[in-house]
């Protein structure tokens, strides 16, 4: 597992490679040569909280206080227009 480091403005200027090198371990964003934030791939976010992989009705179902709480969404009527090619 490997570790990157990139300063703020390289994180700002290259996301997409900040992400790229977490795929390897953790990276860290410094602010003024300093360490102050971590990206992680979510697997590793897991491993680190003890937690197994869930889903987004899991994450939501386990806010305090939701209990209880009525969901019954109205259907969508969504009509798309006629697609005409050529």
């Amino acid at each position: 597992m490997g570790m990157h480091t990139f300063s703020s403005r390289e994180f700002t200027r290259d996301v997409s490679a900040a992400k790229r090198a977490a795929v390897d371990g953790p990276v860290f964003i410094t602010d003024r040569g300093k360490p102050a934030y971590a990206l992680l791939s979510i697997e590793q976010y897991h491993r680190l909280s003890g937690k197994s992989d869930e889903s987004l009705f899991d994450a939501m179902n386990a806010i305090p206080g939701g209990e209880g709480i009525e969901f019954d969404p109205a259907p969508l009527n969504l009509i798309s227009p006629e697609v005409q090619f050529g």
